[in-house]
C-alpha cells in the first residue's frame, strides 16, 4: 500500500519502500532515521521563492510588461489599417520571433541542480541569485550566494560534467559561468571575456567567481539549456527564438541550429551524447542523432513537451505533455546513429484516480531508472501540493508502482522544482524547491543489500 503523509507531517526520507514523515524537520530526526547510515544530513535551505509576476516580460525601457489593459480599451484608440497592420506585424513576429512566455510556467525549467560528483546542490533562490550549498563543506554550512550584473532574471541552471566545481545559469540575454575559486588554484577568465566582470559570490562557502559570459544570439532570454556528458558543449535555446544554440564553452564560441517555427521550451542532452533532445512549444519535438547533426521531427496531440528525462543508457526518453495524463516514452529500434524509434505511453492512474488532480506538472527520473517523482496540478485537500514517488522497471517496456507522497514544509507548500542526484550507492537523492521558501533534499534509499 502506498505511503500518504497525514496533514501536518512532513516527509524525511523513504526507507525500502516507506516514506518516513515528522511532525517537524531537524538535523536530530534526519540523522537517527538516516544520517548514521549515510554518514551526512541533507539540512533544508531556506530561501525567498520567485514571485510568480516576475514571469511577465520587460519591455525595453527595463520595465515589467503588464495585460491589465483590455481590447475595448486598446482597439477604438487605432483606426482599421492600423489594426490590420498590426496584426500583420504580430503574425510575422510570431512566425519569425517566436515569444512562448506565458508558457514557460508549465514547463520543468531546471531550477535545482546537483553536482554529478559532489554532494553539492545549487537551486535559483530569487530573480537574479543562485544559492550553493556544499554539504561535504564542514566549515561551510550557510549556502554560497552567486550574484552579478550580468545575471539578470534566470531561468535555468546546470552544473558541468567533468569541469570541476563549474555551473552554467541561463538569464537574460545570456548565459552565466561560474566557477570555483581556491587559494593557489583560482578560477581562470576566459581571454576575452573581462567585461562583464563583477560578479563574485558571498557566503562562508569556497569563493566562486564568473568566468564567462556567453550572450545569445539577438539578446534572447536563455530558458532551456544542457551540457554535453563530456562537458565540452553546452546547448542554449529561448522561448523567444525556434533556434537553439551549441556553444564550444573553451572557446566561447556558439553556433545556431535551427528546426521548425516554434519558441523552444526545452533541451535534453543525451547520457551518452549520442542524442539530443529539443521541444517547441507548437507540440513538435525532435530527436537528433550527434553524430552528423542530423534530425526526425515528431508531432504530438497532447500539446507540448513540458517535461524530459532520458533513462541512464541514452536508450528511451520519458515525456510529459501539457494536454495529457498520460506519460510517453520513446524508443530507440536500434543503436545511434539511428533515428529510428516508438513512442509508447506510459500509465500513471493514480495521479488522476486517487488525487483528483488535473494532470501532471513536472517529471524528474534518477539516473539509475529506479525512482520517478511526479508533481500533479489541483488535486483535492488531501493531495494538492504533494510528490508522487514511483518505483519504475525497465524491462524492456516501463513498468510503475506507486511507492507513496511527499510533503513539504511550510503553509501550502508546491513544488517549485525538483532533480535527483544518483551517485549514492543505497539510493537516489530527491531535492525539491517548495513554494513556502525551502530546499529539501529527501534520501531515497531502497537497496536492502547496501542498508544492512
Amino acid at each position: 500500500m502506498a505511503s500518504f503523509p497525514p496533514l501536518g507531517s512532513l516527509t524525511l526520507c523513504e526507507l525500502n519502500r516507506d516514506l518516513i514523515t515528522v511532525d517537524a524537520l531537524s538535523d536530530d530526526r534526519a540523522n537517527s532515521a538516516y544520517g548514521k547510515l549515510l554518514g551526512l544530513v541533507f539540512s533544508p535551505v531556506p530561501f525567498h521563492p520567485l514571485d510568480t509576476t516576475d514571469d511577465a516580460p520587460e519591455q525595453e525601457d527595463g520595465t515589467t510588461a503588464t495585460a491589465t489593459a483590455t481590447a475595448a480599451e486598446i482597439v477604438p484608440r487605432k483606426g482599421p489599417a492600423a489594426i490590420l497592420q498590426g496584426f500583420v506585424n504580430d503574425c510575422l513576429r510570431r512566425l519569425f520571433y517566436p515569444n512562448d512566455v506565458h508558457l514557460l510556467p508549465e514547463v520543468n525549467l531546471q531550477g535545482v541542480s546537483w553536482h554529478l560528483n559532489k554532494h553539492i546542490i545549487a537551486f535559483i533562490s530569487g530573480p537574479n541569485q543562485v544559492l550553493v550549498r556544499d554539504y561535504e563543506d564542514s566549515e561551510g554550512k550557510d549556502p554560497v550566494v552567486l550574484t552579478s550584473e550580468s545575471q539578470r532574471d534566470v531561468r535555468v541552471l546546470e552544473w558541468r560534467p567533468n569541469g570541476g566545481r563549474m555551473l552554467a545559469v541561463g538569464c537574460k540575454s545570456g548565459i552565466c559561468i561560474w566557477a570555483a575559486s581556491y587559494p593557489g588554484n583560482a578560477a581562470s577568465v576566459r581571454s576575452g571575456a573581462t567585461s562583464f566582470l563583477g560578479g563574485l559570490s558571498r557566503g562562508s562557502g569556497i569563493r566562486y567567481i564568473l568566468v564567462d559570459f556567453l550572450r545569445s544570439q539577438n539578446d534572447e532570454h536563455v530558458s532551456a539549456l544542457t551540457w554535453s556528458p563530456d562537458g565540452r558543449y553546452l546547448a542554449t535555446a529561448s522561448y523567444e527564438s525556434s533556434s537553439f544554440t551549441v556553444w564550444d564553452v573553451a572557446q566561447g564560441v556558439g553556433t545556431p541550429i535551427r528546426r521548425g517555427l516554434g519558441g523552444i521550451s526545452m533541451l535534453k542532452w543525451s547520457p551518452t551524447g549520442d542524442y539530443f533532445f529539443a521541444s517547441k512549444f507548437d507540440g513538435t519535438f525532435y530527436l537528433w542523432e550527434t553524430n552528423t547533426w542530423t534530425s526526425e521531427q515528431w508531432s504530438s496531440s497532447s500539446g507540448f513537451v513540458k517535461c524530459a528525462t532520458w533513462d541512464p543508457d541514452g536508450g528511451m526518453i520519458l515525456l510529459a505533455f501539457s494536454e495529457s495524463s498520460t506519460l510517453g516514452s520513446v524508443h530507440f529500434a536500434s543503436k545511434p546513429p539511428s533515428l529510428d524509434a516508438h513512442l509508447l505511453p506510459v500509465e500513471l492512474p493514480e495521479i488522476l484516480s486517487l488525487t483528483g488532480s488535473q494532470g501532471i506538472e513536472k517529471i524528474a527520473w534518477d539516473n539509475s531508472g529506479e525512482r520517478l517523482a511526479v508533481s500533479f496540478k489541483g488535486g483535492d485537500e488531501m493531495y494538492r501540493g504533494l510528490i508522487a514517488v514511483y518505483d519504475t522497471r525497465r524491462t524492456p517496456l516501463i513498468s510503475t508502482s506507486l511507492i507513496g507522497f511527499i510533503r513539504g514544509p511550510g503553509d501550502n507548500p508546491k513544488p517549485i522544482s525538483f532533480s535527483f542526484h544518483g551517485k549514492l550507492k543505497q539510493g537516489p537523492l530527491l531535492s525539491v524547491c517548495w513554494s513556502s521558501g525551502f530546499c529539501c533534499t529527501y534520501p531515497l534509499l531502497f537497496r536492502s543489500h547496501m542498508l544492512s
